[in-house]
């Protein structure tokens, strides 16, 4: 089986805003990176309740709330001054360090 790690420029942390789909311009933070699936998994969006059997832990049952990944090309990076969601690149800055930068305006991110 092929294992594709695709490269991804979100990283943990990060404020996305979400392109398209049921959560459009929806804002979150960025829980986790998938690389192997393409994904990124945004808090308080894509929430979905599944219905857990009867266990030990839980001798009634439960409906529990999960956060499910996005795909990676639904969000983008959130420009705080134009409030839009902008692609990431990299260049290098002064000091000779690889940095990200967002495509829409070239501001630098930390």
């Amino acid at each position: 089986m092929n294992k594709t790690v695709y490269k991804i420029r979100l990283k943990k942390g990060d404020t996305v805003m979400v392109r398209s789909g049921k959560y459009k311009g929806q804002t979150g933070k960025v829980m986790a990176v998938h690389p192997t699936l393409n994904k990124v998994t945004v808090q308080g969006i894509n929430v979905v309740k599944r219905h857990r059997k009867p266990s030990r832990a839980h001798p009634q049952g439960a409906v529990v709330e999960i956060t499910k990944p996005l795909w990676v090309s639904k969000v983008g990076l959130l420009d705080q001054v134009a409030k839009k969601p902008s692609r990431a690149g990299y260049r290098f800055s002064q000091n000779n360090k690889k940095a990200r930068y967002l495509k829409s305006s070239g501001k630098e991110l930390k």
